[in-house]
């Protein structure tokens, strides 16, 4: 009757995981959606940015166009990471979504410098500014970059990518309110440098976002330990359980931007070789709960070279 309700909870918790993973890659109304109204006010920036010779414009408009670029990557990887495994690629195309994450943090980091190097020759050569235009333009921009965050609000915690998108856009409707700012202070102040200085603080918070984005893709890519994984904790909850005796070679990896995968080797103490499934089975439930979504764990038995691990 354990053996029943354990298989059957296993069952329902499996089913649950599954349809986790499948709403997060259902967002194409998301992606089409976001990227539509970002593309539409990346045109309208570059238009106005450059006629008006508005530096904090522009560098938004470089910044939104990144984030255009990276919801349609983020589209793609999600789509590939669907397709099938193969012979020659035996997890499939999962790992997409983490290529795709260090590309999009590499491609803002090259925005951002842009940005500061642009910015540092304005400073010597302060150019004119029409505040009133900037203003009502950054506030569009507000809208948009914020209906944008909400459409990705629901998945952000499922996902590394989502997050990525829902902070970013979430950044940049923070940085339109800072832009409707300078432009209404330039308007009564006449201080145009204070177009700079907004475009400067928009280098600083694309680098502060985007650097955490960059080290978390440089992690899973190089097999680290995914940031929502406690390596710790793991080992611990193996080692809960009365028939394991101990655990090593402990290893994990992400599979995706939102899968992860552990192997170990277990220690038990009975030849019972249905037990071994038993509590096989109990060990994986368990670790679903801590973020490790496939795992294979080797069972080894005896008294492990003698050693007094177990005692029979």
């Amino acid at each position: 009757m354990e053996n029943h309700e354990d298989t059957t909870h296993k069952h329902h918790h499996d089913e649950h995981h599954g349809h986790h993973h499948h709403e997060v890659t259902n967002v194409n109304t998301a992606f089409i959606i976001g990227i539509i109204l970002n593309t539409a006010f990346v045109v309208a920036e570059v238009i106005v940015g450059f006629s008006t010779s508005s530096l904090a414009l522009i560098s938004d408009a470089g910044h939104n166009a990144t984030d255009v670029f990276s919801l349609l990557l983020s589209m793609f990887a999600f789509k590939l990471s669907k397709a099938k495994a193969t012979n020659k690629y035996t997890y499939g195309y999962k790992r997409a979504t983490i290529l795709n994450s260090l590309v999009n943090a590499v491609l803002l980091l090259f925005v951002t410098v842009g940005i500061i190097w642009e910015g540092i020759g304005r400073l010597q050569n302060p150019v004119h500014i029409q505040g009133t235009i900037v203003s009502v333009v950054a506030f569009a921009g507000i809208f948009v970059n914020g209906v944008s965050a909400w459409l990705f609000f629901k998945d952000k915690d499922k996902d590394i990518n989502m997050m990525g998108a829902y902070l970013h856009l979430l950044s940049d409707a923070m940085v339109a309110f800072g832009v409707v700012l300078s432009g209404i202070a330039i308007y009564y102040t006449h201080w145009y440098w204070i177009d700079t200085v907004i475009s400067f603080v928009i280098a600083i918070m694309i680098l502060v976002s985007t650097w955490q984005l960059l080290t978390d893709s440089i992690r899973l890519i190089l097999d680290g330990v995914p940031r929502n994984v406690d390596i710790k904790k793991v080992e611990a909850s193996i080692l809960k359980f009365k028939e394991v005796k101990q655990v090593y070679h402990i290893h994990v990896w992400a599979l995706s931007s939102n899968e992860n995968a552990l192997t170990a080797h277990v220690v038990v103490c009975n030849n019972d070789i249905a037990l071994f499934e038993k509590t096989k089975q109990k060990i994986k439930h368990t670790l679903q709960h801590l973020n490790i979504h496939h795992s294979t764990l080797e069972v080894e038995t005896g008294s492990f070279n003698g050693k007094g691990i177990c005692e029979e």
